[in-house]
């Protein structure tokens, strides 16, 4: 309540300010109410009473032997509903000066439905070939030039990296190319450990998550590639006994749009290591333990995952992703326990068509969204075998209204 008190506030002082005749600053609120009906098949593992989908639940036997997740799931939302504030200011540093507020009511945890949340917070800086943005936005593996246009509010997660994260980035521009160079914390998205999910790994390895990116961006086409490393120090201690062992990972992505006559195409490719935090499948495990000590060595495990989102139209418009990631496992054994995400899915594939009609600033809209995960057997590297498909079946309608 508190939150939702201050955010007003802070709306009823902007509009001061846009009011003020002599004010140097322009303020431009948006946003959009919007409500999701959900009918799923079977139980799913997501967050927000169902509203994030990731992938069908595994097998849950009875008594008698029967799957208990069979059963199905319906829900009515309305915790996507979002307000942003776009504020540009008096110039400084010789840029162009602006900031962005953005909120919405989905809530930090489970039992924070209906709360309200930070999604975006920054000001930027531009000059005349270079971009400085500090604040909280999207990880740049987000990338918001070629993203998934699904009607489900998980935009193609699991196979597509999302995360929210502070940063400092630099882009510098040069005719169609530019360069983008990020250092980033946690708070929202979050790798996993011994504690649970916290930022407090990346935070005690006292080095930012690293990220170079390269975009070759025209009028109708973008392509990019990029590369990420994080660092992680799991513990700080164990039985007394200071340790500094750390986990290390990298990823690597590649994308393209391509903007043709009749329709628009994305795809995009990432092979990484340890992306827990991006809500994407894999972690990382204990590899080893000093007897002396008790001191643990990691390893991460990796995975791959490729999409492609097709759309046309404009007033009446549709469009379908497809989307499939696979677990790789780690290049050596683990002997211990697992921190991450789906140490037992072997791959996970996802097909949703969709079809939207807008009518001025009304949007209505319904996905039919079909994911299946492989769940079997992990082996020592946190390979899966012995696999057996389990799919569930997701129909979504939802109602915008843009302002």
């Amino acid at each position: 309540m508190k939150r939702l008190f201050a955010f007003f506030i802070l709306i009823f002082t902007a509009l001061l300010w846009a009011e003020s005749a002599d004010s140097e600053y322009m303020v431009q609120f948006s946003g959009f109410i919007k409500t999701d009906i959900i009918l799923d098949s079977r139980q799913t593992v997501s967050a927000r009473e169902g509203h994030f989908l990731l992938y069908p639940a595994g097998e849950l036997p009875d008594t008698n032997g029967l799957d208990i997740n069979t059963g199905s799931n319906l829900n009515i939302l309305a915790i996507q509903t979002r307000l942003k504030v776009t504020i540009t200011g008096p110039d400084a540093f010789g840029a162009k000066m602006g900031g962005l507020i953005e909120a919405e009511f989905f809530g930090q945890s489970n039992s924070d439905v209906n709360g309200l949340r930070l999604r975006h917070a920054f000001l930027k800086l531009n000059w005349v070939s270079t971009e400085l943005l500090v604040g909280q936005f999207w990880h740049p593996m987000f990338v918001t030039d070629v993203f998934p246009g699904t009607v489900s509010f998980n935009t193609g997660a699991i196979f597509q990296p999302f995360s929210r994260n502070p940063q400092i980035r630099l882009a510098q521009t040069t005719g169609n190319l530019k360069l983008i160079v990020a250092a980033l914390s946690q708070r929202d998205f979050t790798s996993t450990g011994p504690e649970g999910a916290s930022s407090v790994y990346l935070r005690n390895a006292a080095i930012p998550n690293l990220h170079g990116q390269l975009q070759l961006k025209s009028k109708k086409r973008v392509f990019g590639i990029s590369g990420d490393w994080k660092r992680l120090r799991p513990m700080l201690s164990f039985n007394n006994y200071e340790t500094r062992k750390y986990v290390n990972s990298s990823s690597v992505m590649g994308y393209a749009r391509l903007n043709l006559s009749a329709f628009t195409l994305k795809m995009e490719g990432v092979l990484g290591q340890n992306m827990t935090d991006h809500l994407m499948l894999g972690g990382y495990g204990i590899q080893s333990q000093d007897s002396s000590t008790g001191e643990m060595s990691y390893i991460p495990t990796s995975v791959m995952s490729v999409w492609t989102d097709i759309a046309c139209g404009n007033k009446l418009a549709g469009g379908c992703f497809i989307g499939y990631t696979k677990n790789l496992g780690a290049n050596d054994d683990k002997n211990g326990e697992f921190y991450g995400r789906g140490s037992n899915i072997d791959m996970i594939f996802r097909i949703s068509p969709r079809v939207m009609w807008n009518s001025g600033n009304t949007r209505l809209s319904t996905e039919l969204e079909y994911t299946a995960a492989a769940y079997g057997t992990p082996d020592n590297q946190g390979k899966v075998t012995d696999t057996s498909l389990i799919a569930n079946t997701r129909l979504l309608v939802a109602i915008y209204y843009f302002f």
